[in-house]
């Protein structure tokens, strides 16, 4: 396995913190090292035991493309501009929203390729919806954003920019129930906001996913080259995860969840990428971990 250069730990690390930085940032947004502007946007941390139900909203977890709307363009987690259609947000307020550019369940893929194209497609957007979960700068606690967030989009009138359906969040079994159901009937999952939580940028604790699986991030270290009917193609990545809360960093194997044009064109030495596993192991190694894309939003 070819050693990675301290430079490409470093950098991988940096890459993976800018976001859960920009909370502690002064300004509207923060910075990314390759000089992109990103927007303050308010993450999701992963659901745990304990988490106060009493006081939580629960909703369906989009599977599309994170998208904020600045007051005149949407732009991408990442800070690259979205070329949406005129059309397609004419006449939004002239404040920030926060929401996804989603495509229907299962059809994450669709929406990438639509929000790629550096010049729209009218008919695959009017494929897609803006499902929106948030008023970043309405100042005021989420249950009281909310209410404005419906106020705002049915003054809009347009069938393609919704609001995501909150309803109160129920017990610890019924949510358990819930997942179960959104996850068959081929959603990614649900998320819990406090509904007394103020709109804050960064990794928060009162927006949390709730999922049968865990996301995560790791840098590529090297390619390993495939046998028998992936000969000539990449088997697998190594790749090295800075670790859970309080863990060490690991590095593993990741060999499934390639398709044929990934391990064709497999993600770069030293890039990022997103993916998926069922808890660690007493090493603290990712279990069950596979890969599902190149880490950030699918951005120009």
């Amino acid at each position: 396995m070819t050693q990675p250069s301290f430079q490409h730990r470093r950098q991988c690390l940096q890459g993976l913190s800018v976001i859960a930085l920009s909370g502690m940032l002064s300004g509207p947004s923060a910075w990314a090292a390759d000089g992109t502007q990103r927007p303050p946007l308010m993450l999701a941390g992963e659901y745990r035991k304990g988490f106060a139900l009493g006081d939580a909203r629960v909703s369906e977890k989009y599977d599309g493309v994170r998208a904020y709307w600045d007051g005149r363009r949407l732009i991408t987690r990442g800070g690259n501009p979205i070329a949406a259609p005129a059309w397609f947000t004419a006449g939004w307020p002239a404040h920030a929203l926060d929401g996804e550019l989603w495509a229907g369940r299962g059809r994450f893929a669709d929406a990438v390729s639509t929000v790629r194209q550096q010049t729209p497609d009218d008919a695959a957007w009017r494929a897609l919806r803006y499902m929106v979960f948030d008023i970043p700068n309405h100042g005021g606690r989420f249950e009281e954003r909310y209410l404005a967030l419906q106020t705002v989009l049915s003054a809009l009138g347009q069938a393609w920019v919704q609001a995501v359906e909150q309803a109160p969040a129920p017990d610890a079994a019924s949510l358990r129930a819930l997942l179960d159901r959104t996850v068959a009937a081929g959603g990614e999952g649900l998320v819990l906001h406090r509904a007394s939580a103020l709109y804050v940028p960064g990794r928060s604790a009162e927006l949390v996913k709730v999922k049968p699986f865990q996301d995560a991030e790791a840098r590529v270290l090297a390619h390993v080259p495939g046998q028998g009917r992936l000969e000539g193609n990449t088997g697998a990545l190594w790749v090295e995860w800075p670790g859970g809360e309080g863990g060490q960093p690991q590095r593993f194997k990741l060999g499934s969840g390639f398709s044929d044009a990934d391990r064709r064109d497999p993600p770069a030495v030293g890039s990022c990428v997103t993916f998926r596993y069922r808890g660690l192991t007493a090493q603290g190694v990712p279990r069950f971990a596979t890969y599902l894309r190149p880490a950030g939003e699918p951005g120009p």
